[in-house]
């Protein structure tokens, strides 16, 4: 049976995670108010940033700034800006 939770990030009711995906505080304040759909729109933009900018996961200081952006996107309504990045039309 599926979790129904207000997503923060949809500002509605919605399928939460199936579990805690992140770890800590900041991973327990996703699993209690991120749905799955608004985590999907997540991982699209986590992707293009890592892609665009090359990030190097294994870069302590790269990984500092796509949790900062996870943060603004997820809870601060911010969208992530990519530089050089035009979006189709």
């Amino acid at each position: 049976m599926s979790r129904i939770i207000y997503c923060h990030y949809l500002k509605k009711e919605s399928e939460g995670l199936d579990f805690q995906l992140y770890p800590g505080e900041l991973g327990k304040r996703i699993y209690n108010e991120i749905s799955k759909i608004a985590w999907q729109e997540w991982l699209k933009k986590q992707t293009m940033l890592i892609n665009e900018n090359k990030f190097n996961m294994m870069n302590l200081e790269h990984r500092k700034k796509i949790e900062t952006e996870m943060v603004k996107f997820l809870f601060e309504g911010e969208d992530v800006v990519i530089d050089g990045y035009k979006p189709e039309n």
